[in-house]
């Protein structure tokens, strides 16, 4: 059977979707000796290919060749591809200059035409001469559309020209559109980070009057500000009104309550929470547990720590490095450095990767205790593959009002200053429960549980008192067989 032009054109779309432009025109070649004449369709998919290569230019020379080699008339899309492709490398002048050819030729540009342009100007910062496209669309007889002004908007909350995009909401009215959910959403959220309550008060009026329901999104940035700010009760308002209007809370909108309560030191609350979310249906994530976590950390209480991370295994959420890091912190605030190192070994059972900044916080844990001795014999143990400073797929997330777990020092200052509220990814993955479970009793009562081939070592400190002014702290392990002390694991320390 005879290869069609319809074999053909789906061979140059592959190799062009690739990147792959060689091999494309070498399709064509073929097809042109196989008596089959390009088509529009030919064309224009090489001009798009061109175009996701980043090389406009050759897409442009194959515009000549249209109408000279193959006698065939450009039409909308080929002129718009080619628009697209030099907008894409931010060469608007190029993009006009192929709107002043299409024009030329008798063709005249549509709405996609005007919106590629526009949405090159929002991206470059230059989002008034995107709004000036209106305009430039009614002398061409087009009238703009709702994605023409939802380029715009987000053009001017990008920039943080906030209340130019409200204004232009309102323009919107005149024009007859009305604003999607989405684009007054990111209305909220500029208002919110100006901190400008009468500019959120009024979108949520426009949202009432264009008849558009505020989503947990719209509440939960609204109850973030409140948290952030310091204002739980406003936070708990808004939460509440959210539960009123039928809208049910997401694992976000739970985590962002929870730091409320966690920061005015409402543990008990931030804890209930969990129990409420699974409650009403929402499965628990890791952001709200390493949040309940911080908050029992930063109060002194790592009994109560320990708890939800045993609950993490009940429900089958896997801990991430932000939860090792907050236990790790409150370790070290409880001054309790050997506890801190055992994190890093409940780490390994969760093929969790310790970064370089962690291994060092649990050495800066025992100098903080005034183990330093101890503190070089963890460094001396850590393999160089450990030693590593990047940051895993999770901390790649989203969360633009985030704040750091923690922040390393600048200064000599306490430790006890530098524990913050942890902002970890709201994506998931589920643990192994029975992972969890083995670890449920680990940390508790001094104790620090590790399983090895053949003994379960628990490692604990004792401190015998050796005189008036210092006290010595022995390491020890206990086996099967009896417990053993190991050399070189006894520290004086002063007391004076």
């Amino acid at each position: 059977m005879k290869p069609d032009s319809i074999f053909f054109n789906a061979l140059v779309n592959a190799f062009a979707e690739a990147g792959n432009m060689d091999d494309a025109k070498k399709v064509v070649q073929k097809m042109k000796e196989s008596g089959v004449k390009p088509s529009a369709c030919t064309y224009n998919t090489l001009i798009k290919g061109y175009g996701i290569a980043g090389k406009p230019d050759e897409s442009m020379k194959l515009l000549d060749l249209m109408s000279t080699e193959g006698n065939v008339k450009p039409n909308l899309k080929t002129y718009n591809m080619l628009i697209r492709a030099w907008c894409k490398l931010d060469n608007i002048s190029e993009a006009w200059n192929v709107v002043y050819k299409m024009s030329s030729s008798g063709m005249q540009p549509d709405a996609v035409t005007f919106n590629t342009i526009a949405t090159a100007y929002a991206q470059n910062g230059k989002t008034a001469q995107a709004e000036a496209m209106i305009l430039e669309m009614q002398r061409n007889g087009l009238e703009p559309n709702e994605r023409t002004c939802t380029i715009i908007m987000s053009g001017y909350c990008r920039e943080g020209k906030v209340k130019e995009a409200l204004r232009f909401v309102y323009r919107m009215k005149d024009l007859g559109l009305q604003p999607n959910l989405i684009a007054l959403n990111s209305l909220v959220n500029g208002f919110v980070d100006m901190m400008d309550r009468d500019g959120v008060d009024e979108v949520l009026k426009l949202m009432e009057e264009f008849r558009i329901q505020p989503d947990v999104i719209t509440y939960s940035t609204i109850m973030n500000a409140w948290s952030q700010a310091g204002f739980l009760e406003k936070c708990k308002e808004i939460y509440n009104n959210m539960l009123k209007s039928g809208v049910k809370p997401d694992a976000h909108a739970y985590s962002i309550l929870a730091k409320g309560y966690v920061r005015a030191q409402e543990m008990e609350k931030a804890e209930e929470l969990v129990t409420a979310m699974t409650k009403s249906g929402v499965h628990p994530n890791v952001v709200i547990c390493t949040t309940v976590i911080s908050g029992w950390c930063s109060v002194g209480r790592m009994d109560n720590a320990i708890r939800v991370f045993d609950k993490m295994g009940e429900f089958g959420i896997s801990p991430n490095s932000k939860t090792f890091e907050t236990l790790i912190w409150g370790y070290v605030e409880a001054k309790q450095p050997w506890k801190a190192e055992g994190i890093l070994q409940i780490m390994e059972e969760f093929h969790v990767q310790p970064k370089k900044s962690t291994i060092l916080l649990v050495a800066e844990a025992w100098c903080f205790a005034g183990l330093k001795e101890e503190a070089k014999t963890l460094l001396s143990t850590v393999k160089p593959e450990q030693m590593t400073n990047s940051i895993e797929e999770e901390d790649n997330t989203p969360a633009k009002s985030a704040e750091k777990i923690y922040q390393k020092p600048h200064t000599n200052a306490p430790f006890c200053s530098l524990l913050h509220i942890p902002s970890i990814s709201s994506t998931d993955q589920k643990g192994s429960a029975l992972t969890a479970r083995r670890h449920r009793r680990l940390l508790r009562d001094g104790d620090l549980e590790t399983p090895s081939l053949t003994t379960k070592f628990k490692c604990h400190s004792q401190i015998c008192r050796s005189g008036e002014g210092f006290s010595i702290m022995c390491k020890q392990f206990q086996g099967q067989h009896g417990t053993y002390q190991l050399a070189n694991s006894c520290t004086a320390v002063f007391l004076n």
